[in-house]
């Protein structure tokens, strides 16, 4: 990849950066799914792989109208926090613990999502990207409300299901 030359270079590289990691996990999700057990977490599982769906479908739009190049590097950020999750998957058995690691490994690449919507928001509004900024402000909004959700689930049934298992299983 080029090095940035300009603050609108930065935004476009923020830009494929989050397209790519909205594919990585419009991929990744559908095996996550296969793996745990509590119906709630694959609902939102299910509706955050909808919502990336329309993230990509919304930054080709920007790309498109801005007149920017469409290659997209594989965001190795969201690679290694998938590579943890798929570890996870290979190393607990306990479906209880499975849930909670699942849900707690999620809310890590929302908080990802989160800060790089918030720093394209950002340098949208520096330069000028009014659509830019209106979809990353959007998409925060969203996140912060999908991580608030997550944490609900967490100490209201996942996390505490986790307790019925024994230290000596």
């Amino acid at each position: 990849m080029p090095a940035p030359k300009s603050a609108r270079d930065i935004l476009l590289t923020e830009l494929k950066e989050i397209h790519s990691a909205e594919r990585q996990m419009s991929r990744a999700i559908p095996k996550l799914m296969r793996q745990i057990q509590s119906e709630e977490l694959k609902r939102m599982l299910e509706q955050r792989r909808e919502q990336g769906a329309t993230i990509i479908e919304e930054l080709d739009g920007i790309f498109d109208e801005i007149g920017a190049s469409k290659s997209r590097p594989k965001n190795v950020a969201i690679e290694g926090l998938i590579e943890d999750i798929n570890e996870y998957l290979e190393n607990i058995k306990e479906p209880a613990l499975l849930d909670a690691v699942m849900l707690a490994s999620m809310q890590k690449v929302e908080h990802y999502c989160i800060a790089a919507w918030g720093t394209a928001a950002s340098l949208g509004r520096l330069i000028g990207e009014t659509r830019t900024v209106q979809l990353m402000e959007r998409l925060l909004e969203e996140g912060k409300q999908d991580d608030r959700e997550m944490t609900e689930l967490a100490e209201n049934e996942v996390n505490r299901t986790m307790l019925s298992v024994s230290e000596d299983a």
